[in-house]
């Protein structure tokens, strides 16, 4: 089992759960999900390295900041947490929104990174932000006293998610209501940010992963890939959005297959 802990940092309170020894790898999940994205991840890269899931900033068990967020706030808190640890140097692993998080941590402090796997992350420049900008909200319900809201954010999530493991959509309703009221910002947080101005700023080496189904992200492998100078890339079958927690194993094994070419 991981051990949870708090560390305290200038930003507030940042829950973690940690699992193993030796390299640091630090886990950055999607929005709205928690730590609990990697529950099952965690053991298997533990075996290897010190594998450290975080609860961004706002969400799961970390404090949630009073101002607007954005993926530099995000990052500020992955680095904080970093200070709070004792890390220098990591390596990064995010999913969807934890990706781009990933992706800027990796930009503006590239001698702390020691490479990068960016998973279902979308390629974020002026026109992906003119393409999103009146596309209705992902996670975003408006709480009615029958409780019917639930429903919709299930709803909302089901088409995404494989009908033969309800639990995976029910970690995902659990997650988002702890965040209900600004459940939606994480997502606005990557519609705004300016990639292309960021992404030449990376060092690590990177790898892009994909699951084969997930039609949010997939159709931006290359050009992401492409703005990274080497960067590996691979697709997940069987799987989509929920690729980290619908399977596991396979998520486990492209990044230790990946990052053991890399770390010690």
């Amino acid at each position: 089992m991981p051990a949870r802990a708090y560390a305290a940092t200038p930003h507030g309170l940042i829950h973690y759960a940690e699992q193993g020894e030796g390299a640091p790898v630090i886990l950055l999940h999607q929005t709205p999900r928690s730590w609990d994205e990697y529950r099952d991840v965690l053991p298997l890269l533990g075996a290897r390295y010190r594998a450290i899931a975080m609860d961004t900033l706002g969400f799961g068990a970390s404090d949630r900041p009073a101002e607007e967020w954005s993926v530099e706030l995000f990052a500020e808190g992955v680095l904080a947490l970093c200070d709070a640890l004792g890390l220098e140097r990591v390596a990064l692993v995010g999913h969807h929104t934890g990706g781009v998080i990933a992706t800027e941590v990796a930009a503006r402090a590239p001698e702390r990174v020691s490479a990068l796997v960016l998973s279902g992350v979308p390629y974020v420049d002026a026109a992906r932000r003119a393409k999103v900008a009146h596309r209705p909200p992902i996670d975003e319900v408006t709480p009615r006293p029958d409780g019917s809201h639930l429903l919709d954010l299930w709803n909302n999530r089901r088409p995404y998610y494989p009908e033969d493991a309800p639990d995976l959509l029910n970690r995902l309703v659990r997650d988002a209501l702890n965040v209900l009221d600004r459940v939606e910002e994480g997502h606005l947080a990557v519609n705004a940010y300016r990639m292309e101005e960021r992404i030449g700023l990376v060092r690590a080496p990177a790898l892009v992963l994909c699951g084969e189904l997930d039609e949010f992200s997939r159709p931006d492998m290359a050009e992401l890939a492409g703005r990274l100078p080497g960067a590996r890339t691979e697709l997940l079958p069987g799987t989509g959005v929920p690729a980290v927690d619908h399977r596991p194993d396979l998520f486990a094994a492209a990044v230790m297959r990946f990052l053991d070419r890399l770390l010690p």
